[in-house]
Parts: structure tokens; sequence; C-alpha cells
């Protein structure tokens, strides 16, 4: 009797709605065959695949791997190429399942390397209840002279970050994923240089950070944590998910996350926040655009698993439409069009069809096998800015030797 292994995101509306697909599809085909999830955070997922070669050494069968990854995932051999099994028995409607910014990361060689599972990308996520009150409406235009209204640069962000602001009720206007775990302060880093008319490539050099533009990003992050504007006091010590957790407990008037934490603050039955979330484009600096992030999620393959074709098999009925769409309604983004212009999914999250409006303005981290060893010194360098006085140039010129090594 076989036995497959699943290393899952953890997070629970994922952990939810893999245990519902597997059910289903035992359902629909009957066996003996026998599925183990298990849930790792970010941390130890990149150990379990790469530090302890569980991508080689047959310990897995199906993975949850982020797009960041898949580069180094690739380049160690570390995953199987599905085309003969795509070609064989293809996911449903798969010409036209999904957008081109969700099938160019895993591919290589003109090879698939994995099907889209959880797509992003970010976004300002917003408490409609909070904007759209006319008393608060009446305070901030006392206040600020001008009417309340989302913030489209990052001065406005300040000012109703500060204004929303309230200690005493457990409200403040902002959170961030500080943490250092080599991902949410980094992609928050890059938001802030491409939204000021940045980029981490400069010619040849594919991640420069002793750049001017990258200064002016790396202190208005540190400034956003030293000074008193608004910021939920956790955010040095809160992940992604914990940050959109506070959201969805109503501590947080808005934030700039991924567009998942907004459906599920949305439709989660224990969210303060139900029924009143909406998601706008990021903030921008002054001569920049509203930028977001196109990192998203993978079913993928180890190469070492003995039991590929069951585990295709499996994947295969989880990118389908009906499953797509119960990932949503667990809590995840599914990545079909068909589940982004669902009438049901669209009423239950009236902003859901502004997910291919987002993946306009997506970008992409650079392409680089070795990228988890750089952001990992981007992230150390995110972290000194927050914790010690040291300015930002020296920070991000140390920071460039080191990176300098890795390229």
């Amino acid at each position: 009797m076989a036995k497959l292994r699943f290393a899952v995101r953890k997070f629970e509306p994922f952990e939810r709605a893999m245990e519902k697909c597997w059910a289903a599809y035992q359902a629909l085909y009957p066996s003996d065959l026998e599925m183990e999830f298990v849930p790792l955070d970010l941390e130890q997922l990149t150990e379990a695949f790469f530090e302890k070669k569980g991508l080689y050494s047959g310990e897995w069968d199906i993975i949850h791997i982020n797009a960041d990854w898949i580069t180094r995932a690739y380049e160690t051999r570390g995953v199987a190429a599905m085309d003969s099994m795509l070609l064989q028995n293809p996911p449903e409607d798969e010409e036209h399942a999904w957008c081109e910014s969700l099938r160019a990361l895993q591919r290589f060689d003109g090879r698939v390397f994995g099907l889209p599972f959880h797509d992003g990308p970010e976004c300002l996520v917003i408490r409609k209840d909070l904007f759209d009150d006319p008393e608060e409406q009446n305070r901030f235009k006392e206040c600020y002279g001008r009417p309340l209204s989302v913030p489209t640069t990052w001065d406005d962000f300040l000012d109703v970050a500060a204004f929303f602001t309230r200690p005493a009720d457990n409200l403040y206007g902002t959170v961030f994923a500080g943490y250092p775990d080599g991902h949410n302060a980094v992609f928050d880093f890059c938001i802030q240089l491409w939204s000021r008319g940045g980029d981490l490539q400069q010619g040849e050099t594919s991640v420069k950070l002793d750049q001017p533009l990258a200064v002016e990003a790396l202190d208005f992050y540190r400034h956003l944590f030293k000074a008193d504007l608004g910021l939920h006091p956790q955010s040095a010590s809160y992940d992604s998910v914990q940050a959109g957790a506070a959201f969805a407990r109503g501590e947080v008037a808005m934030m700039v996350n991924w567009f998942g934490f907004a459906s599920w603050a949305q439709i989660d039955h224990t969210s303060a926040v139900q029924g009143q979330v909406d998601v706008a484009p990021i903030p921008s600096g002054e001569g920049g655009v509203s930028s977001s992030l196109n990192v998203y999620w993978l079913y993928a393959i180890p190469e070492g698993s003995q039991h590929k074709q069951l585990a295709y098999d499996f994947i295969r009925f989880a990118v389908s439409r009906q499953q797509d769409k119960t990932l949503t309604l667990a809590g995840g983004v599914g990545c079909r069009y068909s589940t982004w212009c669902d009438a049901e999914i669209n009423r239950m999250i009236p902003f859901y069809n502004k997910l291919a409006e987002l993946h306009e303005t997506a970008r992409t981290l650079p392409r680089l096998a070795n990228w988890p060893q750089i952001a990992h010194i981007m992230d150390e360098t995110v972290t000194a800015a927050i914790r010690t006085n040291e300015n930002s140039l020296s920070l991000l010129e140390k920071a460039q030797k080191k990176i300098n090594v890795w390229l």
C-alpha cells in the first residue's frame, strides 16, 4: 500500500483545504493510497528541502514550494519535470487556466516543474468600515484639512496610519511583517525601492543595493519602525501570517500584505472585520509608480519521490476548477481565471476580480538559484536598520560586499 508524504505550507486555511481536497479525491478515486500532510512554516520548509536534502532523499512526494525557491530546486536537480505527465493527462482546461505570470517562474528550458497552488500578489488591504465612517471622515478632515481617502502615496500612508492609531482601543494604523525570516521584510524593502522608481538590477549586476533609491527605501522602512508613526507594536516580531491575523482581529486599519490575507479576513467566520475588507494598489513614492510583488506557491514533485505518477495524479486533481475554488472558500487564493471571475466568490469577496489588475503591476524577484542566501543578507540588513543607528548607506554597502560573493 503506497503512502504519499506532502510538505504543506503551514497556514490553517491551506491545511483545511488540502484535507478537503484529499477527501474529495478519495471519494472520486477510492483506493488504499494514504496521504500524510506535514505542515511546516517557511524556515522549516527550506530546511527540509535543502539543508536536510528532502528533495533528493525520497522523504517527500509532494511539496508546496515558493516561486522564490524553485530556481534553486531546479538547478540542484531537486524537482521533477512534469512534461510527460502533463502531455499524457493535462489538468482541466490547462491551456487557458492561468495567466502567464503564474506560469513563468516554474518553467526552465521549456519544461514545467510545478503547477500553481496559491496566488499573491501584494496589495494595500484596508478596512472599509473605518474609511467609510462619516465620523472618521469628519475627524480626518479637521486634522489634515483634506478628505479621508485610501492613500496613494507613502506620505499620505503615514498620515492615515497616524490618524487611525489609538492604542487605548487596541487599534493601529498599519502593521508590517518585520520578523527576520528572509522573506517579508525583504519583500517590503523591494516594494519600497520599486515604488520609488528603482530596481534591484543595475546593468549587469542582478542585485545592487548601494544605490541612492535603495538608501531612500531603507530610510523610509526603518523610520516606520523607529518613529511613532502608527505601527502595530508587534510588527518587528510578526511574520506575514501573524500580521494578517492582527488585521483580521480588527487591530489594524490598513496593511501592505498578500491578497490572501484580505480574502481570508473578508470571509472567515472568526474575523472581526468579516465583510468589511477591500484592496487597493500599493502607494508609491515621489517619481515612482505603484508596484506589486508576484510571489506565488506551487505544487511540485521532488526528484527523490518514488511515487511521481501518484503524486501528479493528486496534483492534477488539486488544480482543477472545483478544488481551486474550494481553496479560495477555505481562505487561500485560487490561481485560475475561473476562480477570479466566479460569481459566488465575487459575491462573498467583492474585490476578488481585482486580482487580474494587480497582476498587471506585479513584479518578480531576481531568478537566481542563490536568491535565498542573498535574501537573508538583505533581511539582516533591514533588521540592522530597524535595531541600530548605523546609517542606511553604510548598511547597504556592507550588504553589497556580501552579496557580491554570491553573485
